[in-house]
């Protein structure tokens, strides 16, 4: 145990612009790239997913201030403070049992290959903390070692399925072909499925409205760096940061959303030719198999769609946090909310006005999943002492990914009758999701021989 313990801290320590490009240097030289081919599409990976955190920590460290001065400008005063992803990421480093959800992953992953179960390999290693921080919080709600356990490999499971959708997906949005995006904070895309067929029915939501479309329609205002220097400084005009303070951040969000794009071609410049190669040596030895290589959530950074609606919906996640009954959360870390776009972009395809609707219909469930699991994280940050919390107030996460299926799952753990029915009724719509979206791949390969 000490020793998987050591080796799972030696490759957290790496980090994921080092570790996945190992990992794809390995996979590039099993099916036969030339070795300098490999070497060289496997460092470019890792200046790509070095100089896309750059970016993402850029936009993110200008626009969250800006965000959060916002919500103090409304007076909000609520007690459960926002901590975000970092802070959920330590606690769950520190529980004893974390390093075991590494030999479980992969284990899962590699039976459900062979079985030709899935069609993902999940090399996306980092974000193995999501599955475990899953089972800290069932654990904590049902008492109950082996439902966590439980509930967390059926997350794997469902991970990889969701990943074997969002392939042609990715590739439709990156342009970058055989790779996916399992990463567990798409799986709120199957929660909002039906109410995205509802949208059907209204024209408006079915013209096309992503960012190249807005670009036909008003021109050089859809262009990126306009685009985003307008938002900038909105937000900052809001915020309180006056015109020359409003001006630095639209300069400052017009560079991200310039950067976006220009970074997220190093993804297809490095990936390409490995999907070509791992292409080629499953028609040698598996026939036509498909197999797509799961990649963290930033290899979709690049498109404007995530930060444009993320931006936006951050003013209803203000005014939801003040007029929802029983919501103790200030949203504060997490403001900007990854946790939804990532899912609505794959869902709507990059349809704007979809994601922003869908957005702020899925606030609400944010906020009250957080304020839910307010105590447990309050808790597991003092038992483990990896976060301070001060006296009179706790800590959560105001966008916890992922938040319908732990909410759920930790009742049903608990043995909750309504948490049970929930947990069938979650299952009944993924099925339904992941059958129509299936079915909606088939006719497009069809459509397009």
């Amino acid at each position: 145990m000490d020793v998987l313990q050591t080796v799972v801290n030696y490759v957290l320590n790496l980090g994921a612009a080092v570790f996945v490009p190992f990992i794809m240097l390995v996979i590039g030289l099993i099916v036969r790239m030339k070795a300098k081919d490999a070497i060289s599409a496997a460092i470019t990976l890792g200046i790509a997913f070095t100089g896309m955190s750059l970016v993402v920590s850029f936009m993110l460290d200008s626009i969250s201030p800006a965000a959060q001065a916002f919500a103090h400008r409304t007076g909000i005063n609520l007690t459960a403070i926002d901590g975000g992803w970092t802070s959920m990421a330590s606690i769950t480093w520190a529980w004893p049992l974390a390093f075991l959800m590494f030999p479980i992953t992969i284990g899962v992953n590699a039976l459900l290959l062979l079985l030709g179960w899935t069609k993902t390999l999940n090399v996306d290693m980092w974000n193995v903390w999501g599955k475990i921080f899953t089972a800290v919080l069932v654990n904590y709600i049902s008492g109950n070692i082996y439902l966590a356990f439980a509930v967390a490999i059926l997350q794997i499971v469902i991970e990889l399925k969701i990943g074997d959708i969002w392939g042609k997906h990715v590739e439709n949005l990156t342009g970058i072909p055989g790779v996916t995006v399992p990463h567990h904070m798409t799986i709120l895309a199957s929660l909002l499925y039906p109410i995205n067929r509802l949208l059907d029915f209204f024209p408006i939501f079915n013209r096309k409205m992503d960012a190249g479309a807005l670009k036909e329609k008003i021109g050089i205002f859809a262009e990126n760096h306009i685009m985003g220097g307008i938002i900038g400084f909105l937000l900052g005009l809001v915020a309180g940061y006056g015109f020359s303070g409003s001006l630095i951040l639209a300069v400052k969000a017009a560079a991200a959303m310039t950067l976006f794009p220009m970074v997220s071609k190093l993804f297809m410049q490095a990936l390409s030719p490995i999907s070509d190669g791992v292409s080629e040596f499953m028609r040698k030895h598996f026939g036509d198999r498909d197999i797509f290589i799961g990649l963290d959530w930033p290899i979709l950074a690049g498109r404007n769609e995530i930060w444009v609606t993320a931006i936006l919906l951050v003013p209803f996640e203000l005014l939801f946090a003040l007029i929802l009954p029983g919501n103790d959360v200030l949203p504060f870390a997490g403001i900007i909310n990854l946790s939804f776009v990532v899912a609505g972009l794959l869902l709507t395809g990059g349809n704007l006005l979809r994601m922003l609707v869908l957005g702020i219909i899925s606030t609400p469930l944010f906020l009250y999943v957080a304020t839910y699991f307010t105590p447990a994280i309050t808790d597991l940050a003092k038992t483990t002492k990896v976060v301070k919390v001060a006296d009179g107030t706790a800590l959560t996460w105001s966008t916890i990914e992922n938040a319908d299926f732990r909410f759920i799952f930790s009742q049903a753990a608990n043995g909750n009758i309504l948490g049970i029915i929930g947990a069938i009724i979650w299952l009944a719509i993924f099925v339904w999701f992941y059958k129509a979206k299936s079915k909606e791949l088939k006719e497009a390969e069809i459509d397009t021989k």
